[in-house]
């Protein structure tokens, strides 16, 4: 590499460009070395010169930011000593709360520890007052067992057979007695099971239940009882003491039986016993309903009458298996206490009343000696299965129903169906024959049903009838059947009450159609027949059904008022239309029936859901068809109005400013319109329903404005001053069409509407913003991009995307709100490469690419 190569190299690579420039215009083609070490020393000075220029030039302004850096760093220093300033605070204050957070802690869970002792001395308590009964009633029962070491020597030496043994052993008395003994033992013990925890079981050894207590005690939340050593002492006496209880009250049956199937009779013996058992009830039952006895034990005052005629038998074993108080000798009534010419079987209405009593007390009455017949069937049922033959093996209850004469079914299953068939016959005689029966038992079915369900509840113990919300056995379902009688009538006139209710409301007709609170009358005796019948599954289904049928009279009756003409969705004025009025109506008595059953239905199950469901969304139907038109109707009409901003000249000179002082006519139109929909159309809807609609239709407004708004042109500062003077207009009015329908309470501002009200507040700064700061997202926050798109066009000779389509200004704008916002980007790109190269738009398109690629979220 040659001299002057070097040279050049170095002046190129070190000096400004205008330099080597000018020095390569200068230098020759060739020169020595001497001459370009000279020109080198010129270019290094004439740098110089200008370092020293620039230096001269802004030697202020690296002064300033030589002082901002000092004064920075003074400011940081300072925030660092507050920060430090605010841990050490932070620490102080943390070691101020932890202690008295730690006490506290420490003293909940002391109180929670004494509540737990406190309920578990309560229940220890509870516990030996039970234990202390359970030992006198077992001291009763073991005085029943030595009943034969009080007879006489010779007595208890004599032959006797074992029914014979059995029945002068215990009289009809002692029977009685020891029954009474047997069921108090029994509830205690069931008492004492309770308290024991949920999961002991007394019937274990004691080892078994230690274990249980242990594995009970490990629990935080329960303290059981069996982990208590004094109280677990207890628990094989209260389990042997079970054991004796339960076989007792069978072994006087069983012996009885073991003689009948020695002296080869058996199932003669099983056969009369059921046969006395289900007479009995039968004759219970008949009695029950008898008016003829009814009205002469309300005649003879002070004589009670007797519901349960006396078992007459001569067999010892039947004497024996049937509870004496079956046994019961009618009691005799003072003739003179009687009407001499005749007696009264049908009450009058001074006489109702106690022949009402009268009933419910048999009622109450046969409840009781039903479920005593009821559970001397499974006991006997029982028995019999557990019994076998030592040589065969086979069980009583086989042979029973094997013999000759026999059992056709299971002994429970002929007292069921015995039972339905006595009650069914019994209640159709006593509605057909007695308008008092029936008028007392169907008006009162709720009580009768309550009595059956305490019947069902006292054998569930005993027998294996389940009758619950979500099982219920046959053997109930066939009683309740038997009772359907009154049930129908129950339910005949539930319907005519729903039905009246509806008929009532729905009565004038167009009128004065029905109203919010008609609707609300509605849900509420809905909810009061659904409350009376939620105790039964099987009524309150039925019920339900009922309601499901009232609520297709309730749309029926509404379709034939809803008006469908066009003076229903009119919007004309200056007044609401008889047929928005009516409508109004209609609609406000749909939507609190639908709301309010929709709530109501969360607290039944979903069998009743199921049922009343399709009848709620029907009337939620028939309430969109009445308001979504209208409401369709408003926003057609708020569209049209705010579409007339295009008519408006928005390019007027400032010389003929002078004249407009006030908004401009599409705008009071549309404050006009706004003022009608408020107090004409809305005011015939309820004022839940119209508070519902209200932000919808503000935001609604202010979105139609501004879109319109954005593509107004073209536009001079005329145009945007009347533009703001439109807006101020719109808010005044907005906020008054809020205020008013909520009644001035709190949250009724314009700052509630949310986005929207940002936007229109936005939307007066754009107007007058510089076109440079047009593409800063700081500058225009609130704006939609598309806002921001329309109106950088409107400010350059680019034409709108609707101009280059050949739409109005309308089209365009529901074209927008019928599509997605990428949608919009993308017909607004087309837009832009097609004129992007056109003279004068370079500076708008680069604005506008900027705020697709904000729009879009690219960098």
């Amino acid at each position: 590499m040659d001299a002057h190569m070097l040279g050049q190299s170095q002046m190129r690579g070190s000096m400004p460009r205008p330099m080597l420039n000018t020095l390569s215009i200068l230098e020759p083609a060739r020169e020595d070395i001497s001459v370009a070490i000279s020109k080198l020393d010129l270019g290094i000075e004439d740098a110089s010169k200008q370092i020293k220029a620039l230096v001269t030039a802004h030697h202020e302004d690296l002064l300033l930011y030589s002082s901002n850096t000092r004064h920075l760093s003074g400011l940081l220093a300072s925030v660092r000593q507050g920060l430090d300033d605010v841990e050490s605070s932070i620490d102080q204050l943390r070691r101020k709360l932890r202690g008295p957070y730690e006490s506290l802690q420490k003293q909940v869970t002391r109180l929670h520890r004494i509540h737990e002792a406190n309920n578990a001395l309560r229940r220890i308590g509870r516990f030996f007052v039970l234990e202390k009964r359970l030992e006198t009633l077992a001291e009763g029962l073991a005085r029943y067992e030595l009943g034969p070491s009080r007879m006489s020597e010779g007595e208890r030496d004599r032959p006797k057979d074992v029914g014979a043994i059995d029945g002068e052993r215990l009289s009809t008395e002692s029977h009685e007695d020891k029954g009474r003994v047997i069921a108090k033992a029994a509830l205690t013990i069931t008492e004492l099971g309770a308290l024991l925890d949920e999961g002991s079981d007394i019937e274990g050894d004691q080892q078994d239940a230690s274990l249980l207590g242990a594995t009970t005690a490990g629990s935080s939340n329960h303290v059981s009882l069996c982990s208590v050593n004094v109280v677990a002492a207890y628990i094989p006496f209260i389990s042997d003491t079970r054991a004796k209880v339960t076989k007792e009250d069978q072994s006087l049956l069983a012996s009885s039986l073991q003689a009948a199937y020695n002296l080869r009779m058996l199932p003669q013996l099983v056969a009369g016993l059921m046969k006395d058992l289900t007479d009995a009830v039968e004759r219970l039952i008949r009695n029950a309903f008898d008016l003829s006895s009814m009205s002469k034990e309300i005649i003879a005052k002070g004589v009670i009458f007797v519901t349960i005629p006396a078992v007459v038998s001569t067999d010892p074993l039947v004497l024996l298996c049937c509870n004496s108080s079956i046994i019961i000798e009618p009691q005799q009534v003072s003739q003179s206490l009687l009407y001499k010419s005749r007696v009264r079987t049908e009450p009058t209405s001074v006489t109702a009343p106690q022949f009402a009593a009268a009933l419910w007390t048999r009622l109450e009455s046969l409840i009781e000696q039903m479920s005593s017949c009821c559970v001397k069937v499974y006991t006997l049922e029982k028995v019999l299965n557990l019994k076998r033959d030592p040589a065969t093996g086979i069980s009583f209850l086989d042979v029973s129903m094997k013999a000759r004469i026999s059992l056709e079914n299971k002994p429970s299953s002929t007292f069921w169906a015995s039972l339905g068939m006595t009650l069914e016959k019994c209640c159709r005689d006593a509605a057909k024959s007695s308008t008092f029966l029936q008028q007392t038992l169907s008006s009162g079915y709720l009580r009768l049903l309550r009595l059956f369900h305490e019947f069902f509840a006292s054998i569930a113990l005993h027998t294996d009838t389940v009758y619950t919300e979500t099982h219920q056995s046959p053997e109930t379902v066939v009683v309740l059947r038997a009772l359907s009688t009154f049930e129908g009538i129950y339910l005949s006139r539930s319907l005519t009450r729903l039905n009246e209710a509806v008929s009532q409301a729905f009565s004038a007709g167009t009128r004065a159609p029905p109203s919010a609170n008609d609707g609300i009358a509605i849900v509420r005796l809905i909810t009061n027949e659904l409350d009376s019948a939620r105790f039964d599954p099987l009524l309150l289904r039925a019920v339900a059904k009922n309601v499901a049928t009232t609520l297709d009279n309730v749309v029926t009756k509404a379709d034939a008022l809803i008006s469908t003409e066009r003076s229903a969705v009119s919007l004309l004025g200056p007044l609401a239309t008889p047929q928005q009025v009516l409508n109004g109506q209609v609609a406000s008595c749909l939507y609190y029936s639908y709301t309010k059953l929709s709530t109501l239905m969360e607290d039944h199950p979903a069998t009743v859901s199921v049922l009343i469901q399709p009848g709620i969304s029907k009337m939620r139907t028939r309430y969109d068809c009445v308001i979504n038109p209208l409401l369709a109707a408003i926003r057609n009409e708020i569209a049209s109005i705010t579409s007339r901003i295009h008519r408006v000249d928005l390019q007027q000179s400032v010389d003929s400013m002078a004249g407009m002082t006030g908004p401009s006519l599409y705008m009071k139109d549309l404050v006009n319109k706004l003022d009608f929909v408020k107090t004409s159309i809305l005011s015939n809807f309820a004022q839940e329903i119209a508070g519902s609609w209200i932000p919808g239709i503000v935001k609604y407004v202010i979105k139609t404005f501004v879109l319109h708004a954005s593509i107004a042109s073209p536009l001079t500062e005329v145009g945007k001053l009347q533009l703001t003077t439109d807006m101020t207009e719109l808010e005044f009015a907005l906020s008054a069409f809020l205020v008013d329908n909520l009644q001035g309470k709190r949250g009724g501002s314009l700052e509630t509407v949310g986005e929207e009200y940002k936007m229109l507040r936005a939307m007066r700064p754009l107007l007058f913003l510089e076109n440079s700061n047009l593409g800063s997202s700081e500058r225009t926050a609130g704006l939609p991009p598309l806002i921001v798109l329309h109106h950088i066009l409107v400010r350059s000779p680019i034409p709108l995307p609707h101009t280059l389509h050949g739409w109005q200004e309308t089209e365009y704008v529901r074209w927008i709100e019928d599509h997605s916002p990428q949608e919009a980007y993308s017909l607004i790109e087309s837009s832009l490469m097609q004129w992007q190269h056109k003279s004068g738009a370079g500076e708008y398109t680069e604005l506008a690419w900027m705020v697709l690629q904000h729009a879009k979220g690219e960098p």
